[in-house]
């Protein structure tokens, strides 16, 4: 009856909807009438679909500037904590021990990159150690030393930024040192440098330990003082943390992004771990 309608002549005109029904019955135009049914759910469905188990494929492998990023991380992180640990243990040593005028403005200065905003720090670490900064140029023209846009900068930004938690770990493990034993030392005669080698240095060294590993986890994430002081280069100041910025601006960049939050906080995780696993190891070997 449908297509008698459709083809009777002495009707007024084609009947445009049993035409679209007859269409429609027909199998071959069931798939098209289903996606015509159904606009949002062909809008909601991906272009491109991938195969089970992709995304765990994509976090398992790390390409090659990722893991260049990983070297130049753990490269910062180690330098900036070589360089620092020395003068963490000094001014740890100062604030507890020291007794001066202005030790409280010494105690703020120390912990103020903890609560500035780290593109603050790096900010001003370029305008002190930029090329045209006034030590920053002085090295460049002396000594040839570039901090800025380098390697050597990324690490001194990282090494500021990591600083207090050095100083906070090696104080609070200085203050639970016994003045008592240095005191019995110095009437036996030992000069300073023998009872700090001897008797201070040994007794603190599981504050030094879990500072050192601890700045060094942190050196691996830190990022806003970093970009801003040596800026986002690929092979030479482009850390993890730049490594992932970078991804998460990219187009398609989503597996790369995975990861690298994954490896930060794999690397997070272990170097958390292995500061407090060290400090108990230290005090067990001290019997305390």
């Amino acid at each position: 009856m449908l297509a008698e309608r459709v083809s009777n002549p002495a009707h007024d005109g084609p009947d445009y909807v049993a035409l679209g029904r007859l269409a429609f019955a027909d199998d071959d135009f069931a798939a098209t009438r289903d996606h015509w049914q159904s606009p949002v759910a062909a809008c909601e469905s991906p272009p491109h679909t991938h195969p089970k188990g992709y995304a765990r494929d994509a976090a398992m492998h790390l390409t090659p500037a990722e893991l260049d990023a990983l070297r130049l991380s753990l490269s910062v992180a180690a330098r900036s904590v070589l360089f620092s640990l020395p003068f963490a243990v000094a001014i740890a040593w100062l604030l507890t021990r020291g007794r001066f005028a202005g030790r409280w403005l010494l105690d703020a200065v120390v912990h103020l990159p903890l609560v500035l905003p780290p593109v603050a720090v790096g900010y001003v670490l370029l305008l002190v150690f930029g090329n045209n900064g006034p030590l920053g140029g002085w090295l460049r023209n002396n000594l040839g030393i570039q901090l800025a846009f380098t390697t050597a900068g990324a690490a001194l930004a990282t090494a500021v930024m990591a600083f207090p938690l050095m100083v906070r770990s090696i104080r609070l493990a200085l203050e639970n040192v016994d003045p008592g034993l240095e005191a019995a030392a110095r009437t036996l005669g030992a000069r300073p440098f023998d009872r700090f080698f001897t008797i201070t240095l040994p007794l603190m060294m599981p504050g030094v330990i879990a500072g050192a590993v601890t700045a060094f986890a942190a050196g691996l994430g830190e990022f806003g003082a970093v970009i801003t002081f040596v800026s986002n280069i690929p092979g030479i100041t482009r850390t993890i943390p730049l490594a992932l910025y970078t991804a998460i601006q990219s187009p398609g960049g989503d597996d790369q992004a995975l990861r690298l939050a994954i490896l930060s906080f794999v690397l997070g995780l272990i170097g958390l771990l292995l500061a407090e696993l060290l400090a108990r190891r230290t005090r067990h070997l001290l019997g305390r």
